[in-house]
């Protein structure tokens, strides 16, 4: 579906009528993207690049992400999520390669707990608001017990972006009001974790992050 019909009309050849609201939404969530926009240059070039993982791939998602976050604010999908504030909605899968990109709005003091994202790579970017992201490294005990230890902390901040490559370890924090993230996936996250179980998670127990129940 597009998003603006083409009519004839007398004083010019053709004139656009904006379509209603909840009809270009309903585009964006069945992962349709309007012709030029900066949402339709990003998946174009992504798909064009897209292979197995590689340094190249990933250099040429993360620029593709940096420059989707400058986006102009009055394109549909972003004035949608600045309105909406949606806590989450996928805005694009792609039907041939499968990454899939997701938005999220968090609130402040929203906290993503230690895990991973199983065999899939993934780009952050926040569009507005500052998260701190924070990296972890699983150590494995001579008892064969496991727990996390702290690599490093990073803030966020709009039109900055965070690569995490298959099996690395991170938490997020919504520090401001809130704040809009771009979540890049190379394959659907829910699945990954529903189907095949392939997303670890971890607990804070004994002063220090493991794996287990809650």
């Amino acid at each position: 579906m597009a998003f603006h019909a083409v009519i004839p009309c007398k004083p010019c050849v053709f004139r656009h009528v904006r379509l209603p609201r909840y009809l270009w939404r309903h585009s964006l969530m069945k992962g349709n993207v309007v012709a030029n926009s900066a949402l339709d240059t990003f998946t174009t070039a992504v798909r064009a690049a897209w292979g197995e993982l590689s340094s190249d791939l990933v250099q040429v998602t993360r620029t593709q992400l940096d420059r989707l976050l400058a986006a102009e604010p009055a394109e549909p999908w972003l004035a949608s999520l600045r309105a909406d504030q949606p806590e989450s909605r996928e805005l694009y899968r792609d039907p041939a390669h499968g990454f899939v990109l997701q938005a999220h709005v968090e609130r402040a003091g929203t906290i993503r707990t230690p895990h991973d994202h199983g065999l899939s790579w993934v780009i952050y970017g926040v569009q507005d608001g500052e998260v701190e992201m924070t990296t972890f490294a699983r150590i494995i005990s001579p008892s064969g017990g496991v727990r996390l230890v702290k690599r490093d902390a990073a803030r966020v901040r709009a039109g900055e972006v965070q690569v995490y490559l298959p099996g690395d370890i991170h938490q997020t924090e919504c520090l401001s009001p809130t704040a809009t993230l771009l979540r890049f996936s190379e394959r659907d996250l829910r699945a990954e974790d529903k189907q095949f179980g392939r997303l670890t998670r971890y607990v804070r127990r004994g002063g220090v992050w493991t794996v287990g129940e809650p």
